[in-house]
């Protein structure tokens, strides 16, 4: 059943924050200002990734699931710069998990590599049998429409990074201590309190171009799928969740 209280509440909370936003988003190519289908990059974005690169989260990692938002290109381009590999997702998680490993990437090729239109050009495509080879995750970054000082977060709609982060719990790569952070501009930080479900992925510390907010005792999911509520169009238009379902089987 819907919540439509809710529904409508979400629905005017990012009315409230796109507005806003608008005056300090970078528009896309393909999608201008609709941020209900794109996370934009913003003005003061260097700022807020220079804060994250600062954290201890980010020093102390070194296999790093960054998402595919506009605001986190200079994070992915800055991570190849420090040695770090990158794991990531195309836009909407369609095509699938791609690695980015500084090691075999031409350092020519780093910046082309960051960004979301030449990545599956330069990057290694992974699926999650993969992943599951590879080392521990040490540390997630997301952008996101809207988030509150708790660190609950108000995505596009779609639940994405949520999928996300249910899919390498499920293989084992996460736990419900990994850390987790937002990348957002200071007028998408809402005072309101939110309660999270219980598949909400609550970040642990919050990235602005003017502050660095570390969140107490962030919620975490402690399993991976619920195939009960998963949108059933996602499991048919993302190949991952395809793959996951047939791994358990």
């Amino acid at each position: 059943m819907t919540d439509t209280h809710a529904t409508d509440h979400k629905g005017d909370v990012r009315a409230r924050v796109w507005s806003e936003l608008r005056k300090v988003a970078v528009p896309d190519s393909r999608f201008h200002f609709d941020f209900g289908e794109f996370i934009c990059d913003f003005d003061g974005g260097d700022a807020a990734v220079d804060r994250l690169v600062d954290h201890r989260f980010y020093q102390e990692a070194d296999l790093i699931f960054i998402a595919p938002d506009n605001c986190l290109e200079r994070l992915r381009l800055k991570a190849l710069q420090d040695g770090k590999t990158v794991l990531m997702t195309t836009y909407s998680i369609k095509r699938g998990f791609w690695l980015l490993d500084p090691a075999k990437i031409d350092p020519v090729d780093w910046p082309l590599a960051a960004t979301l239109d030449a990545m599956e050009r330069l990057a290694q495509p992974v699926t999650l049998a993969d992943i599951a080879k590879l080392g521990t995750v040490d540390y997630l970054v997301t952008g996101t429409g809207a988030i509150n000082l708790e660190g609950v977060r108000f995505g596009k709609g779609h639940g994405f990074f949520d999928v996300e982060w249910a899919m390498l719990h499920e293989l084992g790569r996460i736990t419900a201590a990994t850390p987790a952070a937002a990348v957002v501009h200071d007028c998408q930080l809402l005072t309101e309190t939110l309660r999270p479900e219980s598949f909400d992925t609550v970040v642990d510390a919050i990235f602005t171009p003017t502050r660095t907010i570390e969140v107490d005792d962030p919620h975490k999911p402690t399993m991976g799928i619920i195939w009960d509520v998963l949108d059933p169009q996602m499991y048919d238009t993302i190949p991952p969740l395809q793959e996951l379902k047939a791994m358990s089987a």
